[in-house]
């Protein structure tokens, strides 16, 4: 896939390029700042773009601006943000949109390869994929609504958010997936969310919940 890669730290910005590159895909441009972003978005329109959250040269949230901008001109692209740290209030405004292609990692997980690399086809095929440590601060700032469910529950609502279907979620927690259905409709009874055949949409709904 074609690949726009946004990131200040030249160290990162260039392990991404191999690691990407490496990995079959094509990065058709790289922005250092946040003005360079958005031009850049709208003149290759790519499969996806990897975007730091803070970028020069104001270092608060220009690549998420950027991101929120181009998803308006260019509905449903594809976005992995990636941030130093778990930034509450931009993960929410990211998704707040309601629609998928939608990733919010933290930096440390892209050391993970095989993980990272996961996460960026999930987005781009239009899915969602957060890092945990996000999704355990999205439930902890939902606490008293969350506060019905089993522990059980809340991991698979956690595992959930994460953009793991049930066979995975089943692998993950070693229980059967009919076990993992019957978890997903009491959170989805719990949460007073309507049941969604569609994987994709069923994140998207646990999103809204844990967002709003």
């Amino acid at each position: 896939m074609r690949i726009v890669i946004a990131e200040d730290n030249a160290l990162l910005r260039e392990g991404l390029v191999l690691l990407l590159t490496g990995d079959g895909h094509e990065v058709a441009a790289v922005a250092e700042d946040g003005p360079g972003v958005l031009p850049a978005l709208l003149e290759h329109r790519p499969d996806a773009a990897v975007l730091d959250v803070r970028l020069p040269p104001g270092f608060r949230d220009e690549g998420l601006r950027a991101a929120i901008a181009a998803r308006k001109e260019i509905p449903g692209l594809p976005v992995l943000v990636l941030s130093q740290y778990v930034e509450e209030t931009y993960a929410a405004e990211l998704l707040a949109g309601g629609a998928g292609g939608i990733g919010y990692l933290l930096k440390d997980r892209v050391g993970r390869v095989e993980e990272f690399l996961d996460a960026l086809q999930r987005v781009a095929a239009g899915g969602t994929a957060l890092d945990p440590e996000v999704v355990a601060q999205l439930m902890t700032a939902r606490h008293d609504p969350l506060s019905a469910l089993t522990p059980r529950e809340r991991e698979v609502l956690g595992l959930m958010a994460q953009g793991l279907d049930n066979a995975t979620i089943a692998t993950t927690l070693v229980i059967t997936e009919r076990s993992v259905s019957k978890h997903i409709g009491a959170v989805f009874a719990k949460l007073g969310l309507p049941p969604s055949d569609s994987g994709h949409r069923r994140v998207l709904a646990v999103l809204a919940y844990l967002n709003s």
